[in-house]
């Protein structure tokens, strides 16, 4: 009986193709459980080899807490220290200019606050110390998560360097675009959310923001005594371009990111979400289902529209418009003002 012959190219193909798994239902675990991988069944925990608390050689089952769980509660934890802070930032820099209409009948509550969050032994654990690791622990958790993936999903399998080096060899004959060599490189990324752009903007502005209004004083003058609302408000009359454009983008990106981490942490992040769910084959659940998606969605930007417009009309609406100051102070913040480098 004739046999038909094997093909190679079509046997390499089938391969690689079975290769190309999508990494998302294990690169995105989710953040309410508790170790954030799947439980042994019982054939696993009674066999010789296995038994309950230990994981295989790529982490798809077991109940030991990896990397991942740590670092998801260090970057969580981290953000309850940085609330508190932010909570009183908030009322001395926005809500009491607001109430009050006046920047010089502010100072006084600011240096109150400053008496809690800027202590020798509060600023670094309140600020410092939790903002470092709430950023530190996110590049740490793209880190690791890519690490995973390539492990679970061929990076370094034959298959996958099969590929690469076929269009190495072959680069101007490219088929399709699941087979794109730099599309097999970008999957092993985790994805970047919305939630994560916001953050490292963010992280980029605070560090600004910080250095101007902590780092700054402490060099030149050796103390930030003297450093207030006054200064915010010298900084936006002497310097409105950069002022105008650099604040609007701190706020955004921080009530942003801010509103959407609680709605993270809460478990309302992963249901918010203005694309349609997958389908379930039955027209009246699937339309609910994106009617309550695009409702959580929209509750969660009105709060981060409402927070950012909060910080905005006491920041922006009252000290921002109480112009530069004359004297000695002027002086001074004009002094600091010429030490920033491009400014």
């Amino acid at each position: 009986m004739d046999s038909m012959p094997l093909h190679e190219k079509a046997s390499q193909e089938t391969f690689i193709s079975l290769l190309q798994l999508d990494p998302a239902p294990i690169d995105s675990p989710r953040e309410g459980t508790e170790n954030n991988q799947a439980p042994l069944s019982k054939e696993a925990s009674s066999s010789p080899g296995g038994s309950p608390g230990t994981t295989t050689s790529v982490g798809l089952s077991g109940t030991s807490r990896g990397a991942i769980f740590y670092l998801l509660r260090v970057q969580r934890y981290s953000s309850y220290a940085l609330g508190i802070f932010t909570s009183f930032h908030l009322v001395t820099t926005s809500i009491i200019p607001l109430v009050t209409r006046s920047v010089p009948a502010s100072e006084s509550y600011l240096l109150l606050a400053r008496e809690i969050y800027q202590t020798p032994l509060s600023e670094p654990l309140l600020v410092c110390l939790p903002a470092v690791a709430h950023v530190v622990s996110g590049i740490a958790l793209r880190l690791v998560r890519r690490s995973h993936n390539l492990r679970r999903y061929g990076g370094a399998t034959p298959g996958i360097q099969g590929i690469r080096h076929r269009y190495a060899r072959n680069s101007h004959t490219v088929t399709s675009h699941a087979e794109s060599p730099s599309f097999v490189h970008t999957r092993i990324w985790p994805v970047f959310s919305n939630i994560a752009l916001s953050g490292y903007a963010f992280a980029v502005l605070v560090g600004i923001h910080a250095f101007v209004n902590r780092g700054l004083p402490l060099i030149v003058e050796g103390d930030s005594a003297n450093i207030g609302l006054a200064y915010i408000a010298h900084g936006f009359a002497r310097h409105p371009i950069t002022a105008w454009l650099a604040y609007p983008a701190l706020l955004a990106a921080g009530c942003g990111h801010i509103t959407w981490g609680a709605a993270k942490w809460l478990g309302f992040a992963q249901a918010a979400a203005w694309s349609p769910p997958p389908p379930t084959g039955n027209v009246l659940v699937d339309r609910r289902a994106r009617k309550r998606r695009r409702r959580t969605w929209l509750a969660i930007q009105a709060a981060a529209l409402i927070f950012t417009s909060l910080w905005a009309a006491g920041g922006l609406g009252v000290v921002a418009r109480a112009g530069s100051q004359q004297g000695w102070l002027g002086e001074l913040y004009d002094g600091l003002f010429d030490r920033i480098p491009g400014l």
